[in-house]
């Protein structure tokens, strides 16, 4: 009895918590398909500012993508490869540059963008093209590639594989894309979809690196809250939000799967 008392209780607890975070996302997202958002669901139901958020915000919300992607591109490119030779190599040596890797968790977003800014800015084509928030989101997004891949390195011994596979006269090349690469897909894949979901939701980065003409999703929803009326930025809300949520529930399937095995 007393067990089921603590289970519901702590049950009725996340619920309580889980509301409360959930009714005022659930609230806006509301605000976006009414007609007004004042008074109410009676006024009647409506896409028009859905439409409308479409037509003003359709460029940015595409540009939202391609850096994602791009980000995601990099990543891999980069993240993959290092996450191997830090876990092979192992030491001091690479423990510090894992942890050097890790310090843009740590520091302010705003503080990137300033160093960036500051280092960069110089460069005018560059500044104000897309490709200096991606370089951002690059930095920003890396140690979640490298320590999901390096996660699974450990869990599945990846230096007697590797060694394995030398042993059999396998090149690097070779190792790397036949067995290292096929045995860490589930850390690439929970990396990947954490990197992209990362990056289309950044905004304090993002904010201090965007041109009037280089907006992402987050910049354009903050500036349709500051000068649209409320149901269109909630409409934005209610687009932004159909965008995030099937990629966090593919971060949750996949990460379930690699549990799994």
């Amino acid at each position: 009895m007393r067990d089921r008392m603590i289970f519901a209780a702590q049950l009725l607890f996340t619920m309580l918590v889980a509301a409360f975070l959930v009714v005022p996302a659930g609230l806006s997202m509301t605000a976006g398909i009414t007609v007004n958002y004042f008074r109410g669901i009676q006024s009647g139901l409506t896409l028009q500012w859905v439409v409308q958020v479409w037509e003003l915000y359709a460029s940015t919300i595409l540009l939202s993508f391609v850096i994602a992607f791009g980000t995601l591109a990099v990543t891999l490119l980069a993240g993959v490869p290092a996450a191997y030779a830090l876990y092979i190599r192992g030491g001091r040596l690479s423990r510090a540059v894992e942890e050097i890797i890790t310090l843009p968790v740590a520091i302010p977003g705003l503080a990137l963008a300033l160093g960036l800014l500051l280092t960069y800015g110089g460069f005018g084509d560059f500044r104000r093209s897309w490709l200096f928030i991606l370089v951002g989101h690059v930095i920003f997004t890396m140690p979640f590639m490298v320590r999901s891949v390096m996660a699974v390195f450990a869990n599945v011994d990846v230096k007697t594989l590797d060694e394995g596979a030398a042993s059999l006269g396998a090149s690097p090349w070779r190792r790397f894309r036949d067995v290292i690469v096929p045995n860490a897909s589930p850390g690439i894949l929970a990396g990947s979809l954490m990197v992209v979901t990362l990056s289309l939701g950044e905004f304090n980065l993002t904010w201090m690196l965007h041109t009037p003409l280089t907006k992402t999703l987050p910049i354009g929803l903050a500036d349709s809250y500051a000068s649209m009326r409320l149901e269109v930025a909630s409409a934005y809300t209610l687009i932004f939000f159909i965008m995030i949520i099937p990629l966090l529930v593919a971060m949750q399937w996949f990460g379930g799967r690699g549990g799994v095995r």
